[in-house]
C-alpha cells in the first residue's frame, strides 16, 4: 500500500528496513528510522509555533538533509510546503513568501542572514528559524494532525522565465501519483541509490532523483555544490546507481576527459538528463563515457509535475521526452484554432491532464481559467510532435515560435543543425528584429575547446545542413551560456541581449 500523503512517504520503508540509509550529505548518513524521527520533531516543532493546517511553511535550504526533514515535517504537521530555490535574490525571494502568505520560514544557517532581509515588511511571516535549537525537546514520536489525500501538499513557484513566479498548488494525492509513476517508470527499488548535484527544491531533484527513491527504500545522496571533480568522486565512493542531472551539468562532465576515464562507474545502472532538452548529440556522448541508458522526461511544474518518460527498457530514442505515464493523458492541439486535435508527427501546443496537475494558480483566478479548460486539461505552452509508437518529442516553447516572414522557425530545429558542427558545444536560438521579415532567428554559439569557428563557416555550414528559411542571420560567439538558478539557458537574457543589439541585416 502507498502511503496517501507525501509527509508518509518514508513510513514503509522506517517500517519494513529501519536501519538502512535513506540519505548521505557528507559525512552525515540518516538512517530510515533516524530520518523518520527527525520529520517528526520538525512537526511536533512547527505546531509548538502556532502552525495549524493549511498553513504555509516556506523551506528555504540548499541540497542538505535538513531540506527533506523539513519539507516532510511541515507536511507531517498539516501545512502546504513552499519550496524555495536558494539561489533567489531578495526581490523574487520576497515575492514567493508575501504572494504565498508564508507563516513559517525554515532556513538554512548559510541563508539565515538573506531570510532576515526579506522577512522585514511581511507581515504575515510570523517566524524565521534556522539550525536545530528550534525544534529541541520536541517529540519524535508521530503526530496525531488528519491530512487528506487531497488536501494540498505543497505551492511551488515557477521559475519566472515569462513574467513573475506563479504559485501551483498540487496535492498529496497528486504527487504520490508522480512519485509513484516515475518509480515505476525507472524500475527502482531498494538496491538504487542516487546522487542528487541539481536542487532538491526544483523537479528535477525532487521528483527526479529524491522521492521515488525514498519511496523505494533506496538510499540518496545529496550535494551541496556542483564540481565536476567533486561529482565523479561522490558516484565512485558511494557506489551510486543512478544519477540525475541537467545538459550544461552533463556539458561539463564530459569536458573532465582525464577524470572520467579514471573513474570506477560500475555501480552505475542509468542516468537522468532533465529541466532542459538536450541535443541528441549530447545524449549520445553521456551514453558512450558513461556506459549507461540514459533516460528524459517530460514534466512542468503545474501539469504533474512529471507525466512522460523514456523507460530503461526498449529501443533507445534519443531526444524523445518518453511515453505518457499511466494515468496522464497527453494530446497535441492546433495552434492555428485551438481547439483540432493533432494526428502523429504533427507539430501541436501540448495539452495534459494527469492525477498531479494543479489545483490552479495559488491567488491567480484569471491565469487558473485561462490555463485549465473545466474538463481539466492544462495548456502548457509548450510545442511537440509524437512519433506513430506514441513517443512524444519536445519542439519548443509556443511563445519561443519565430515567425520570420510568414515562416515558423522552431529555435531547437537551429539549434540541432549547430550542435551537429564538431567546433559547437553549446547553442541557443532567439528572434532578434529583422527590416523586411518582423523577426528572424539569431544564434549565441559557444566554441567546443580552442576551436577558431568563425560566422561565416558557421553560417555556411548551417545553409548546408539545415533549412534556408531558418538559417540564424547573426550569430554571437560566447565563452558559455547564461543560465538560470535551475540550470536552464537563460533565453530571457539572451532575448533582451538580441534585442538591445543592432537590428539584423544580415541576408534575408
Amino acid at each position: 500500500m502507498l502511503p496517501t500523503t507525501v509527509g508518509q512517504i518514508i513510513r514503509p520503508a522506517a517500517t519494513l528496513m529501519p536501519a538502512a540509509v535513506a540519505l548521505i550529505d557528507g559525512d552525515v548518513e540518516l538512517s530510515y528510522v533516524e530520518l523518520d524521527e527527525r520529520c517528526n520533531r520538525v512537526a511536533h516543532g512547527l505546531r509548538r509555533l502556532g502552525v495549524e493546517r493549511g498553513d504555509r511553511v516556506a523551506v528555504l535550504f540548499p541540497n542538505e538533509y535538513r531540506f527533506v526533514e523539513s519539507l516532510l515535517g511541515a507536511m507531517r504537521a498539516g501545512a502546504i510546503v513552499v519550496p524555495c530555490n536558494p539561489r533567489l535574490d531578495d526581490v523574487s525571494l520576497r515575492y514567493v513568501l508575501g504572494h504565498s502568505e508564508t507563516r513559517v520560514l525554515l532556513v538554512s544557517a548559510d541563508l539565515a542572514e538573506q531570510a532576515s532581509r526579506v522577512a522585514d515588511g511581511l507581515p504575515m511571516l510570523e517566524a524565521v528559524v534556522s539550525g536545530d535549537d528550534w525544534c529541541v525537546g520536541a517529540s519524535g514520536d508521530p503526530i496525531d494532525v488528519p491530512v487528506g489525500s487531497d488536501d494540498p501538499a505543497m505551492l511551488p513557484y515557477t521559475s519566472g522565465s515569462t513574467g513573475r513566479p506563479k504559485g501551483a498548488l498540487l496535492t498529496h494525492r497528486g504527487l504520490m501519483w508522480c512519485y509513484d509513476a516515475q518509480r515505476k517508470a525507472m524500475l527502482i527499488d531498494h538496491t538504487e541509490r542516487s546522487l542528487v548535484p541539481v536542487p532538491l527544491c526544483h523537479v528535477n531533484g525532487m521528483a527526479g532523483g529524491l522521492m521515488p527513491l525514498l519511496l523505494a527504500g533506496g538510499s540518496v545522496v545529496v550535494l551541496r555544490d556542483f564540481e565536476p571533480r567533486a561529482l565523479l568522486a561522490s558516484l565512485e565512493r558511494h557506489r551510486c546507481t543512478f544519477m540525475t542531472g541537467v545538459p550544461a551539468l552533463y556539458q561539463r562532465l564530459l569536458e573532465e576527459r582525464a577524470a572520467l576515464a579514471e573513474c570506477d562507474l560500475s555501480a552505475l545502472r542509468f542516468v537522468n538528463c532533465g529541466s532542459a532538452t538536450a541535443p541528441p548529440e549530447l545524449l549520445r556522448a553521456i551514453r558512450a563515457a558513461f556506459g549507461v541508458r540514459v533516460t528524459e522526461g517530460y514534466g512542468l511544474t503545474e501539469g504533474g509535475p512529471v507525466c512522460a518518460k523514456t523507460p530503461r527498457w526498449g529501443p533507445e530514442r534519443p531526444g524523445s521526452v518518453g511515453l505518457p505515464f499511466p494515468g496522464a493523458k497527453l494530446r497535441l492541439v492546433s495552434t492555428e484554432d485551438g481547439a483540432r486535435e493533432l494526428g502523429d508527427d504533427q507539430i501541436g501546443e501540448l495539452w495534459v491532464r494527469t492525477p498531479g496537475n494543479a489545483v490552479g494558480y495559488y491567488r491567480e483566478p484569471e491565469l487558473t481559467a485561462e490555463r485549465f479548460t473545466p474538463d481539466g486539461w492544462l495548456k502548457t505552452g509548450d510545442l511537440a510532435r509524437r512519433d506513430q509508437d506514441g513517443y512524444y518529442y519536445f519542439v519548443g516553447r509556443r511563445d519561443d515560435m519565430i515567425n520570420c516572414g510568414g515562416d515558423k522557425v522552431y529555435p531547437k530545429y537551429v539549434e540541432d543543425v549547430l550542435l551537429r558542427h564538431p567546433d559547437v558545444a553549446a547553442a541557443c536560438v532567439v528572434a532578434a528584429p529583422h527590416p523586411t521579415k518582423g523577426a528572424a532567428p539569431v544564434a549565441f554559439v559557444v566554441r567546443r575547446g580552442s576551436a577558431a569557428l568563425d560566422e561565416l563557416t558557421l553560417r555556411a555550414y548551417f545553409l548546408r545542413h539545415g533549412s534556408a528559411y531558418a538559417h540564424p542571420r547573426r550569430i554571437t560567439f560566447l565563452l558559455e551560456l547564461p543560465l538560470t538558478s535551475i540550470g536552464k539557458v537563460d533565453r530571457l537574457a539572451l532575448t533582451r541581449r538580441a534585442a538591445d543589439a543592432a537590428t539584423v541585416v544580415a541576408p534575408a
